[in-house]
């Protein structure tokens, strides 16, 4: 995360949370000093039962909302710097007209600043990689593939 020129008035160190797909991670802590190095991958993973046609799935994942917050851990319970929000199909599936890196799909989005941070909107930069995969669920002595 860069944003050029601001010095964080609290010390405390900060962490990225991410909500997707109904599953809430968060990365190590890093001293509070731009640019925050995140050096992590985090991993997310969901089965969709009942849903056999990718169509549905996409239609599925334009109504959840994926949620990436930038903390910082000042007491009593951590204040939010930064917010960014997206259907979470437009999150996992960007614009294909961006290009690959030899690391997947590199990003950069602006963070929503909150009224705690004085400065300019945080610049994320990201990759995700997606795996749609075929799974056979057992349900009594019943098969869905």
């Amino acid at each position: 995360i860069t944003c050029p020129g601001v010095l964080l008035k609290d010390k405390q160190e900060l962490y990225l949370s991410v909500f997707v797909l109904g599953q809430y991670k968060k990365t190590q802590c890093v001293p509070a000093v731009f640019p925050l190095r995140f050096q992590e991958k985090l991993v997310f993973e969901k089965a969709f039962a009942n849903i056999v046609d990718p169509g549905d799935l996409v239609k599925l994942l334009e109504f959840d909302t994926a949620v990436l917050e930038l903390i910082q851990l000042v007491p009593p319970v951590g204040k939010v710097l930064a917010t960014y929000e997206e259907n979470t199909r437009d999150f996992l599936f960007p614009d294909p007209k961006l290009t690959h890196g030899h690391r997947g799909l590199e990003r950069e989005i602006l963070m929503k600043r909150s009224p705690f941070f004085t400065g300019i909107a945080p610049k994320l930069r990201f990759s995700t990689i997606s795996l749609i995969s075929d799974s056979l669920l057992s349900l009594g002595r019943s098969h869905i593939q």
